[in-house]
């Protein structure tokens, strides 16, 4: 976006939050007046970040440390882990036919 688009974002917002200001003026501090002004908050904010320069990304890490790694094997479990088990709402565990 450039310049002028943001700064005319931001009048729009300001406008927005005028309006909100009104609307609770008329009705209070109620429930939808609440979630209007918060809606105008979080647009300000994020108006705010498309104003600011790209961040750069993170580095990434160069190296996994090999000792935290786990290693989970392809194999099948063994079926009597699953003895006596049940699944939710399902019923018992059924190991397949062949």
């Amino acid at each position: 976006m450039t310049a002028t688009e943001i700064a005319e974002l931001r009048r729009a917002i300001g406008q927005l939050r005028q309006c909100v200001g009104a609307l609770r003026s008329r009705y209070g501090d109620v429930a939808a007046v609440q979630r209007l002004a918060n809606d105008v908050d979080r647009l300000d904010i994020d108006a705010s970040e498309l104003g600011d320069p790209p961040s750069v990304a993170p580095p990434r890490m160069a190296e996994t440390d090999r000792s935290s790694v786990v290693v989970v094997p392809d194999t099948p479990y063994d079926e009597s882990l699953w003895h006596g088990a049940d699944d939710e709402g399902v019923g018992g565990y059924r190991p397949q036919q062949p």
